[in-house]
């Protein structure tokens, strides 16, 4: 019984988590420190807050990946989640590991908009696109995370010519569409944009840096 206590504990999942983008939320663990530790399999569970019955999640049951998408199972949003996970070896079951509480809303990360960059004569055009969440709308199409979120776009310039790290902020608001006039011919510029929400007062990463030479 004492060898079988052992392997319990030495096989229970370990910093059980939710990870989520744009509400592309994975539960992530790590295993125990039982040295056959790959021939470990892994079984997961969820519930929202307040249920007393926890769900299976059949995708992640018996698996040997330390992670597992539960965007779908969480897609109400602004409800809390709990995520659990247990692990197998050689017929000793752990006991089951924990997450902490998980509200979507409120803990995923937003991305940063998509960036397009056209430039006419003195000036820059950008296009902004907001990050897509995961779920669809009836014709099939992701739904913006503007749909959920008050979201502003702050779009900075990068003048190659002054310093590689100085970032401008050029514009902060809601339109899709920006120009930037009066930039001086020949000279490369660069332009990152983030997604601020100002309710939870978050930025998001920076785009990837979209380049022009006027």
């Amino acid at each position: 019984v004492m060898e079988n206590q052992d392997l319990q504990d030495s096989i229970k999942p370990q910093k059980v988590e939710f990870r989520s983008l744009n509400f592309n939320s994975t539960l992530h663990w790590q295993p125990g420190w039982a040295r056959e530790a790959r021939d470990t399999l892994y079984f997961v569970q969820y519930k929202v807050y307040g249920q007393t019955t926890w769900q299976n999640k059949d995708d992640c049951w018996g698996i040997q990946s330390h992670v597992c998408d539960l965007t779908h199972e969480t897609s109400d949003i602004r409800e809390p989640y709990y995520g659990r996970v247990k692990a197998a070896l050689a017929g000793v079951y752990s006991n089951w590991s924990l997450s902490c509480r998980f509200t979507p809303w409120r803990e995923t990360v937003i991305g940063p908009p998509i960036v397009t960059v056209v430039h006419s004569n003195k000036s820059i055009i950008i296009k902004l696109q907001a990050p897509r969440s995961p779920y669809k709308r009836k014709k099939g199409s992701k739904i913006p995370m503007t749909n959920y979120y008050d979201l502003l776009y702050q779009v900075f310039i990068i003048n190659n010519l002054l310093d590689e790290q100085h970032r401008v902020l050029v514009y902060e608001g809601k339109d899709k569409v920006i120009k930037i006039k009066d930039l001086r011919p020949g000279v490369s510029y660069c332009i990152v944009a983030k997604t601020y929400v100002p309710m939870l007062d978050r930025s998001s990463a920076y785009s990837s840096r979209q380049c022009t030479v006027l």
